[in-house]
């Protein structure tokens, strides 16, 4: 990590001293008490002690309540059948009106969009390469550089050697049209969200459901309703990616200098005038990272959109090699749809950043599209003289396939038994006992001992010590927390009693944002249990949950690393964009191959993709601790573990736990992918549905997916709030900073 106190200046500010003072008192603090604390910490800690403690108290009493009924009715294991309410033939009956009804308005969308597209797909493939190639590169070479433009020449030549261009084109003709739709729809809803309350009110929420909606889910009213072809996938991405561009046109508006508006206002500006010349330049480069962000989120749907729509693309290639279970084959399909992510990812990035847009010497925007034009129409002479250039040259296959074919035949012979190994102690010790409970699986056969009473006091007298270790460490919350977990380890997910779960969620969102927040919490608890699927909603709790807490322990302490050290930071970037960008599907491949269908390979699965956020918001939240705070700690003698431990990660806390916040996310975006390997879970009961035709089932299961994702981000966003306005500074965070430090 670069040393920042060369820059430092000689004499402290007064924030600096400030901030002195306050890890002066933390520190001090620490060493009285034994705690590992700082300024933020401590006033954290100062509100946790007022936690409704008999809340918590009353819960878990309605928990144990439940367990000691379970032997005489099973009422609280498992919600009745009797009970539910069937919403989905609702849906099925309202569907059985509106598809006949509106099917032919939907059929005209269907021909509209059909001949742009297959227009695009024709004229792309027709381009000659020498064009495309030198195009793309004098593209890419203004938005970022000569690096990019080299890497993206590179790519090209790669997929014309190994005989994917004309799929690449199809490709990029469905992101191209998808894009543009999906801008100017996401361009006009954020300005309406962010120029009438009542718009804003009504886009959020409808934003949170379009981007956590299981995509499988609303295909089958969209199939229903225009019909099997291309534009079926099309449509499905301009659904996904219109999200970020709403995002991010409402933020970038929102920050548009109150200075800027009163000057427009003092010119006699109109109200249109105001938004197309000032408000909307200033927002620019926050659009532009929509802009970005959108096309990421198309290209993302490229495999989705093969499944439904049948286009020969780079999506059908990874698809069908992935069902012939060939992986290397769709791992060089795969890698080229993240090289494509990469290169337009970074052409993107690079034109949202304002000082791009004079940033290369010498060229300004005109002159640079005379000489664009001159290039590309130079290129066509050659082209039209050499009619041979249009077929790529034949050259030496660079296909890597089958030595990834080899190697993966090798492992799966030669290493079978280490496989089994892992597979069998992952499951018996860490699964199976989030899902079923240690209660049920604790056997000679698999444990090596059985569940005595002297064995169930230890394993209590353990949670009971990880409790105290905890409250002392960050307070009863955490304690509270570690005592639900070892709840869960001995019973179960799926044998919790419905009323304590529905409780201690509802409780929790209440701690985290209050009434509102609760109000919402318990309604979808409320849905997923009347509606008849909280078995599999459990099953989907639990999946996530595991790979959650896997990849943010793994992924956080790689972050953390990278945070300190530059050049692991650099070696680990690739392979997070890697498998960022990679499609979902080429996941399953190798842990299918390696440790066949089971929980076991959709947690692999869901890990190598959900591992991402944690390693990316824990080095950014690190890396930009103010200078000032580590500057502080430097002047007290600490070292730099302590800097680390005491300063930075502590300051670090609100990016963390967005990292965590994102991870859930990922993680429950990849349950309808790890549904093919066996899992019993809501994704599992979307592809049931998708394959029956029945929109109401899987309209509930994509609602139960949604609204579990949506309410961990409020809860979660919540919590992180609350710690962010507790290290902001502000006048109740240090009145109960002087509170804690006072002797």
């Amino acid at each position: 990590m670069t040393d920042n106190a060369a820059y430092l200046p000689n004499e402290p500010s007064a924030h600096s001293r400030q901030m002195t003072g306050t890890i002066r008192r933390a520190l001090r603090k620490r060493e009285l008490k034994g705690a590992r604390i700082e300024a933020g910490l401590a006033a954290g800690r100062s509100q946790e002690r007022s936690l409704p403690a008999i809340l918590w108290a009353a819960v878990f009493v309605l928990f144990a309540a439940a367990l000691a009924m379970r032997s005489h009715t099973d009422i609280f294991a498992a919600y009745p059948q009797s009970w539910t309410v069937p919403f989905s033939d609702v849906i099925n009956a309202f569907m059985d009106w509106f598809v006949p009804t509106f099917k032919p308005m939907f059929r005209l969308v269907n021909a509209a969009l059909t001949w742009p597209m297959e227009g695009l797909q024709t004229f792309l493939n027709w381009l000659p390469w020498p064009i495309a190639v030198s195009l793309i590169g004098l593209i890419t070479y203004r938005s970022s550089g000569w690096r990019l433009s080299a890497f993206s020449v590179a790519v090209l030549l790669y997929i014309l050697a190994i005989g994917y261009w004309s799929e690449s084109m199809n490709t990029l003709s469905l992101v191209l049209l998808s894009v543009p739709l999906a801008i100017v729809i996401g361009l006009a809803a954020g300005i309406l969200a962010s120029k009438w309350p009542w718009a804003a009110a009504v886009t959020r929420p409808a934003l949170d459901v379009m981007q956590t909606f299981p995509t499988f889910a609303y295909l089958i009213p969209i199939l229903f309703l225009f019909g099997f072809g291309p534009v079926v996938g099309l449509i499905a991405s301009i659904i996904f990616a219109v999200p970020p561009m709403v995002r991010n046109v409402m933020l970038g508006l929102e920050r548009v200098p109150t200075e800027l508006l009163e000057a427009g206002r003092a010119c006699g500006a109109t109200n249109r005038q105001l938004l197309f010349l000032v408000e909307l330049p200033s927002a620019l480069p926050t659009i532009l990272v929509g802009v970005n962000q959108s096309t990421m989120a198309s290209l993302s749907m490229v495999i989705i959109a093969s499944v439904i729509g049948g286009t020969a693309d780079i999506g059908w290639e990874v698809l069908s090699t992935l069902i012939k279970a060939q992986f290397g084959q769709s791992v060089v399909a795969g890698a080229i749809i993240v090289a494509i992510a990469i290169i337009m990812d970074r052409a993107t990035a690079g034109f949202a950043e304002s000082q791009r847009w004079n940033s290369r010497p010498g060229l300004a925007w005109r002159s640079y599209a005379a000489v664009t034009a001159g290039v590309c129409g130079s290129t066509a002479l050659i082209v039209l003289l050499f009619p041979g250039l249009r077929e790529f040259p034949l050259v030496p296959q660079l296909n890597p396939a089958p030595i990834l074919n080899a190697a993966i035949g090798y492992i799966t012979v030669e290493m079978q038994y280490l496989l089994d190994g892992l597979k069998n102690t992952v499951s018996f010790f860490f699964l199976l006992p989030l899902r079923m409970g240690m209660e049920n699986i604790v056997r000679p056969s698999t444990w090596g001992t059985s569940l005595t009473p002297g064995v169930i006091l230890l394993f209590w007298a353990a949670v009971l010590l990880c409790c105290c270790l905890a409250q002392r460490l960050a307070g009863w919350s955490l304690a509270a927390a570690v005592f639900v977990l070892g709840g869960v380890y001995y019973y179960g997910l799926i044998g919790l009693p419905w009323p304590a779960v529905i409780a201690m969620v509802t409780l929790l969102a209440f701690q985290a944002g209050g009434k509102r927040l609760a109000a919402g919490a318990l309604v979808a608890m409320l849905f997923i249990l009347i509606a008849g699927v909280w078995k599999e909603a459990m099953m989907s709790v639990y999946l996530c949950g595991a790979a959650t807490l896997v990849s943010f322990t793994v992924g956080s302490s790689l972050g953390v690393i990278a945070s300190q050290n530059d050049r692991f930071s650099a070696f680990i970037r690739p392979i997070a964009d890697t498998l960022q960008t990679i499609p979902l599907f080429v996941f399953l491949i190798p842990v299918i191959m390696f440790f066949q269908v089971g929980d076991f390979s959709a947690l692999l699965a869901i890990i190598m993709y959900a591992i991402v956020p944690s390693m990316r918001y824990t080095e950014f939240g690190i890396r930009n601790v103010s200078a000032d705070a580590i500057e502080a700690g430097r002047a007290l003698g600490c070292t730099r573990l302590q800097i680390l431990r005491d300063i930075q990660i502590p300051m670090a806390l609100p990016e963390i736990m967005m990292g965590v916040n994102q991870t859930i996310m990922f993680s429950l975006s990849m349950l309808v992918v790890s549904a093919l390997v066996g899992t019993k879970d809501l994704g599992q009961l979307v592809y049931v549905a998708l394959a029956a035709g029945d929109v109401g089932k899987g309209m509930i299961a994509g609602a139960s997916m949604s609204a579990i994702a949506i309410l961990t981000d409020r809860i979660i966003h919540s919590f992180a709030q609350k710690k962010r306005d507790q290290l902001s500074g502000s006048p109740a965070a240090a009145r109960k900073l002087e509170e804690a430090d006072a002797p």
